[in-house]
């Protein structure tokens, strides 16, 4: 489902990634790599292309723009049965591979894609934002809690080749941000 207009929040534009964006979208996962390995953080070791096309072609990858510059990146999907399981209703969004332009590490970022995740939400009557991030990192965990996103469990993903290759069999921790609350 392509959103294909233009979402200003707060200075910033969020618009659908293009084929064109491929190029400074990949040197933002490998920066991103690099950020967490120079920092121990338990984070990404790779990134799967062919997802990333498919988000771009079925418009679920997305910028955030600000003077024409890719401030970061992030996906949704509509639905994520393969990690959320029975928890699967079809009344959330999912934030997922949410990548920052270290050029812009301190802006709060986060707090602009949760405000324009929220108005989707709303706008789709839908109920929550869902994530998931590595179970071991506690600090991203407290990150995205000191935004109202409540830890549900953790889960192990599948070995299955309908996860990105950086996805499969992880330990992850399933966040939620309940509207309603």
């Amino acid at each position: 489902m392509k959103l294909n207009k233009i979402i200003p929040v707060s200075g910033y534009t969020i618009v659908n990634a293009s084929s064109d964006d491929l190029n400074i979208i990949y040197h933002l996962f490998d920066e991103a790599i690099l950020f967490q390995k120079k920092n121990n953080y338990i984070g990404w070791s790779s990134y799967d292309e062919n997802y990333i096309k498919a988000d771009i072609k079925n418009g679920l990858l997305f910028k955030m723009l600000t003077n024409d510059t890719i401030a970061c990146i992030f996906s949704i999907c509509y639905t994520d049965i393969l990690i959320w399981r029975e928890k699967e209703k079809g009344n959330a969004i999912y934030l997922h591979r949410i990548v920052l332009n270290q050029k812009f590490k301190g802006e709060k970022i986060f707090q602009k894609i949760l405000n324009w995740a929220i108005d989707l939400i709303i706008s789709k009557n839908l109920r929550y934002i869902r994530m998931d991030t590595w179970a071991d990192n506690e600090k991203i965990i407290g990150y995205y809690k000191s935004y109202g996103f409540k830890f549900i469990e953790n889960y192990t993903t599948p070995n299955t080749e309908n996860l990105p290759i950086q996805h499969r069999n992880l330990k992850v921790a399933l966040l939620e941000f309940d509207i309603k609350k």
